[in-house]
C-alpha cells in the first residue's frame, strides 16, 4: 500500500501480476471507505458507503477495462484492473483527516486528485498503454461510472415513488 501511495509503477506492475492480490484490493478498497466516512463525520450511512465503494471499484474496472481494450486496443483482464485500481485507492485513507475544520476540505480535495494520479498509473499498467490514453481511458471511464450511478440513484428514486 505505501508502494502504491508513492506512485511506484513496480508496485503497479506486481499487483498486476499477482492474482490472489485481489482480496487485498478489496480490502485497500474498504479501508478507504471507512476512512471516508469517518472523516465525513456526520454521514448517515456509512455501511452504504462501503458497499457503494466496492461496487463502485468494480464497474469502473468493467467500465475502464472495456474501454482500454476495445478503443485503445489495451491488453489486460477484469481482474488486472480490479487490483491496480484497488490499490490506487491506497491515499483514500487519509481521508479520515476530513474531521478537522477547513483543513479537511483541503485534504479531501488533494485526495482526490491524488487517488486520479495512482488511477491512472493504475490503468496505463494494467492496460500497457500510454499515459495519454490512460488519462482518456480514466476520464471516460469516470463518466461512465457517475452515468451509471445517476441511473441507479434515479431508479431508486423512482422506486420510492412507486411505494
Amino acid at each position: 500500500m505505501i508502494g502504491a501511495a508513492k506512485l511506484d509503477v513496480a508496485v503497479y506492475e506486481e499487483v498486476e501480476a499477482d492474482s490472489s492480490a485481489t482480496g487485498q484490493a478489496a480490502g485497500v478498497v474498504a479501508l478507504a471507505a471507512i476512512a471516508s466516512a469517518i472523516g465525513s463525520w456526520g454521514n448517515d450511512n456509512a455501511l452504504g458507503g462501503l458497499i457503494g465503494a466496492l461496487l463502485g471499484w468494480a464497474i469502473w474496472a468493467a467500465v475502464t477495462y472495456f474501454i482500454g481494450v476495445t478503443l485503445f486496443k489495451g491488453t489486460a483482464t477484469w481482474g488486472e484492473l480490479l487490483r491496480t485500481l484497488g490499490f490506487a485507492q491506497t491515499p483514500g485513507l487519509l481521508s479520515i483527516v476530513g474531521l478537522i475544520p477547513i483543513l479537511g476540505a483541503f485534504a479531501r480535495l488533494l485526495i482526490f486528485f491524488w487517488i486520479l494520479i495512482a488511477a491512472i498509473i493504475a490503468i496505463r499498467q494494467a492496460l500497457d498503454i500510454s499515459t495519454g490514453k490512460a488519462v482518456a481511458v480514466a476520464i471516460l471511464g469516470w463518466l461512465a461510472l457517475m452515468i451509471v450511478m445517476a441511473f441507479f440513484a434515479g431508479a431508486g428514486w423512482l422506486a420510492s415513488l412507486a411505494l
